[in-house]
């Protein structure tokens, strides 16, 4: 179609405070990035370009869109360099190639994290940002896992019956 100045839609959504996700046209987008104020691009893929734009710094998480393949190790690394970017101050972009599962699950892995929700709500913020969002199967099952780990994380450390 015509895309006449305005009538496209941004190449990303507005999923939480200082986060956003979207298609690798995203990381081109070098005026918008610079007013939605995005410091940190994780680029969800092997191939795609990373951000051009300057003061712009680049996570790569190099992962096919594949139910094999390991997201799951990547996904604390990654949502602790997003947190470090956010309290410094930006904001991060999680883009893949469509901005459909893999950018989907690394967005929905960092509300767990970082928010404290819930799988289903974190997918739920994700899903309302971006409706095309849908990680693959493979990708879901490592995010319910990753869903028990944090879980598992905040309740058990510290019983106070137990002598540290």
């Amino acid at each position: 179609g015509r895309e006449g100045p305005g009538s496209a839609p941004p190449p990303f959504a507005h999923v939480a405070p200082a986060l956003f996700i979207g298609t690798a046209r995203a990381a081109r987008a070098t005026e918008l990035l610079a007013r939605a104020g995005v410091t940190l691009c994780v680029n969800v893929s092997r191939q795609q370009p990373g951000p051009c734009a300057p003061g712009v710094a680049e996570l790569r998480v190099p992962v096919l869109d594949d139910p094999a393949e390991d997201l799951l190790a990547h996904l604390e690394p990654t949502c602790a360099a997003m947190e470090a970017a956010v309290r410094a101050g930006g904001a991060c972009l999680v883009y893949c190639k469509n901005g459909r599962s893999r950018s989907a699950a690394v967005c929905t892995a960092y509300l767990m994290r970082h928010a404290g929700c819930s799988l289903e709500r974190a997918f739920q913020m994700v899903k309302t940002a971006r409706p095309v969002a849908e990680p693959n199967p493979g990708f879901w099952s490592q995010l319910q896992k990753y869903e028990q780990t944090l879980q598992a994380q905040t309740h058990s450390p510290r019983d106070p019956a137990d002598p540290e």
